[in-house]
């Protein structure tokens, strides 16, 4: 199931995320230039391994991880954190833990969009990726 997420994935539409990034404590700086960038994100599958790109002008990351296990994760916004990625009725739930705090980033795919809910207490934003060819 994970595997129709492989591909480079393009931002086109993104709502609230300054809220988002203000939620989780990202300085002001760093979300103005975080809100202007459209970032590309691209799935690869190896055996039971995902890896998750995440490339921009301002910043890049990649993680590799399996399905199930928790594993360490440095953020864009330089958080470490304790991460888990399960899949759930065809969504991948990224979980990301530090300091008593927890956000969610559900990814899931839709009218062949890939849409990223980013959740942390009660804010929501959503990140809308169309597929490159």
């Amino acid at each position: 199931m994970a595997d129709a997420f492989v591909g480079t994935w393009k931002l086109v539409d993104s709502k609230n995320f300054d809220d988002y990034m203000k939620s989780l404590g990202v300085d002001f700086a760093t979300r103005q230039v975080a809100i202007m960038l459209k970032p590309t994100t691209i799935f690869e599958i190896n055996g039971d391994t995902i890896t998750l790109k995440t490339q921009s002008t301002f910043k890049s990351t990649e993680i590799s991880f399996k399905l199930g296990e928790e594993f360490d994760e440095t953020t864009a916004d330089d958080r470490k954190v304790k991460s888990t990625v399960t899949l759930d009725g065809g969504k991948l739930v990224h979980v990301q833990k530090w300091n008593g705090q927890e956000t969610k980033l559900v990814r899931e795919l839709v009218d062949d969009k890939l849409i990223l809910t980013l959740i942390h207490g009660n804010v929501v934003s959503t990140r809308t990726y169309k597929k490159e060819e």
